[in-house]
């Protein structure tokens, strides 16, 4: 982490240690959020924001080993834009199925989103 620790971060960066507990209570309110999703019954009309929630959680998980595996901070910003717009799709399309499971997804969209001005002003800023 040594990498991270030396760049040059965005106003707002919040200590290294905030980010465990967050994403904690994320994973906990997306996994919650899923979970009531499915239980709403399965139809092929389900299948689109099924896969919107896969494609973003797939590159929730890219992301780390992008942006501090690879240090590309310039791919991870793609992939975070990406992720922030399958986010909003997933919201959109679960809110017709279930409106607490697309609320739950708040908390996260806000953080992605707050993640995505960071990767961005990393990205700029060194």
């Amino acid at each position: 982490m040594n990498w991270y620790e030396i760049l040059i971060k965005p106003p707002f960066t919040p200590p290294s240690w905030v980010f465990a507990p967050a994403w904690i209570f994320l994973y906990i309110t997306i996994g919650v959020s899923l979970v009531i999703f499915l239980k709403t019954g399965f139809n092929r009309q389900k299948l689109l924001p099924l896969t919107f929630f896969l494609i973003q959680l797939a590159l929730n998980f890219l992301w780390s080993p992008i942006f501090f595996g690879a240090k590309n901070v310039g791919f991870a910003l793609v992939v975070i834009l990406l992720m922030l717009l399958f986010l909003i799709l997933t919201i959109v399309t679960f809110y017709k199925y279930s409106k607490l499971s697309a609320y739950l997804l708040i908390p996260y969209l806000f953080w992605v989103a707050f993640a995505t001005y960071l990767n961005a002003g990393i990205y700029f800023l060194n």
